[in-house]
């Protein structure tokens, strides 16, 4: 299936045209109306999206279901095939994802291009587990002759919901892995980023998926409800914010419908006083202010660092977060460019003003940024920095999801500790040490659903990776994230 550009399309001419991918359907109408999707470089529409409605919902539903009765079956090394050259075509259209990266949300070309990357090793892991998966022997025979054993199988319908801050990471951090084990799926990006989607979807037909086993839609909120309360959606995985997952699970709570929440973090970022400090205030930098303009839910936003290296750091920071340049997402050699829509923007700058007031001292940035020209109109933000942050403030306790890193000071191991695990969140941690019994202790220590001692966020796909508290609920990457999309029955021979 072709994917070029329709020049025929009206508003701005290099935006795809769009569709609901329904079985072998490509419908460019939805019951739910149209979405006018903003470019947040320039802050102008560029495309009416159409979105689905719960009559669409039901019918992608509908069609995954039926197409399950046969997928469920086939055989483990047709459904790695077709993974492997979905893979493929991923990593043959890797400059065009990297450019619908940019369109969808303000990703930068060079950024896209490691996210592509990435989405080809979580689709190619996942093709090598389908025909890997095996079942235990749960005893031997005993004296009443009973012989017990165990079958893992799929659960049928997976309903997905994913975000807008990595469209086609979280594609393919989900989808092959539900595939892989037998389950089709109906997928619903979210309305702000649907280019990434529409060119999976053609890949996926392209690559030779039966129809009906990946289904994809675009929809708001009524469509997400539409699809999680579906009676034959027999699990469902999202990513996105704890007050949607919390409505997530409210409405699986009718059917028992289990569920995978990826959700929002606070990370702590522990600098010890013998840490390698380039790598730690590098690194640790760009990721909170730098890398998808702090947008991500695993990035180190909180740095706790040890008194009596604290100037030092705070310098070094200041530096290499005063080097990070925004501008326009197409731009070569630019890693970092907008917020992704105008609420996000005035949220985030919001966030700065409280800090400020609530006696946080600003390091550097604070301010919204205007590139002029096409992008005078862009939701840029400077990267920002805060020094003396209360570990109790707002902006030390709630997630900003913007370039904005705030900074505490500690003195003992044991300060550090508690602060690190004084939040409501607990998906990722970081710890910047050169004495390795002191990293494995702290790590031991930390509330959270993964660790990194002398590194950052890097999704690697053998790593399981999920979090704690209002983080989530279950496992995304290595067995544990295939096992999501199985169900163990037992089985007893007499």
């Amino acid at each position: 299936m072709s994917t070029s550009i329709d020049h025929g399309a009206t508003l701005d001419l290099s935006r795809p045209n769009t569709h609901l991918h329904i079985g072998s359907e490509r419908l460019a109408e939805g019951s739910a109306g149209v979405f006018e999707h903003v470019n947040p470089a320039t802050g102008d529409v560029d495309k009416e999206i159409p979105l689905a409605g719960p009559r669409e919902v039901d019918r992608a539903v509908e069609t995954a279901h039926e197409a399950y009765k046969s997928w469920r079956t086939s055989q483990p090394a047709h459904r790695r095939n077709l993974l492997l050259k979905l893979a493929d075509l991923i990593e043959a259209h890797g400059d065009e994802f990297a450019r619908r990266g940019a369109m969808d949300n303000g990703t930068p070309l060079a950024v896209g291009t490691g996210m592509v990357t990435t989405s080809v090793e979580w689709t190619r892991y996942y093709a090598g587990w389908a025909d890997k998966l095996s079942s235990d022997v749960t005893s031997t025979i005993t004296a009443d002759g009973e012989f017990g054993y165990t079958l893992r199988q799929p659960y049928g319908v997976i309903g997905i919901i994913i975000t807008w801050n990595g469209p086609l990471i979280s594609l393919a951090m989900k989808i092959p892995a539900a595939l892989a084990a037998g389950n089709t799926v109906v997928v619903k990006p979210s309305e702000l980023t649907p280019f990434s989607g529409e060119l999976f979807a053609d890949l996926v037909a392209e690559a030779g998926f039966p129809p009906g086993v990946v289904n994809i839609l675009p929809g708001d909120a009524a469509a997400g409800a539409s699809l999680v309360s579906h009676p034959k959606v027999q699990k469902v995985s999202f990513t996105g914010g704890p007050a949607t997952a919390r409505k997530i699970l409210a409405a699986c709570a009718e059917d028992m419908k289990p569920a995978v929440l990826e959700l929002g973090g606070k990370s702590a970022n522990i600098v010890f006083d013998d840490a390698d400090l380039d790598a730690a205030c590098g690194l640790g930098t760009m990721m909170a202010v730098g890398l998808l303009s702090g947008q991500g839910c695993a990035f180190p936003t909180r740095m706790l660092v040890q008194d009596n290296i604290y100037d030092d750091v705070l310098a070094r920071v200041a530096a290499v977060a005063g080097s990070v340049v925004p501008g326009d997402p197409f731009a070569p050699n630019i890693m970092t460019g907008p917020v992704v829509n105008k609420a996000a923007y005035e949220r985030i700058l919001g966030v700065i003003e409280q800090a400020k007031a609530d006696g946080a001292r600003l390091l550097t940035g604070g301010q919204a940024l205007s590139l002029g020209g096409d992008n005078a109109g862009g939701y840029f933000i400077e990267p920002t920095v805060f020094a003396d942050v209360d570990p109790w403030s707002d902006l030390a306790q709630n997630e900003v999801f913007g370039p904005v890193l705030a900074i505490t000071k500690f003195s003992t191991e044991e300060e550090a500790i508690e602060i690190a695990n004084a939040t409501r969140y607990g998906l990722s941690g970081y710890i910047q040490t050169k004495d390795l019994k002191r990293g494995l202790r702290v790590a031991e220590a930390m509330v959270t659903g993964e660790v990194l001692i002398n590194g950052a966020a890097n999704l690697a796909v053998n790593r399981p990776f999920g979090g704690l508290g209002v983080s989530g609920l279950g496992k995304e990457g290595g067995f544990a994230g295939i096992d999501e999309f199985l169900r163990t029955k037992g089985v007893a021979i007499a």
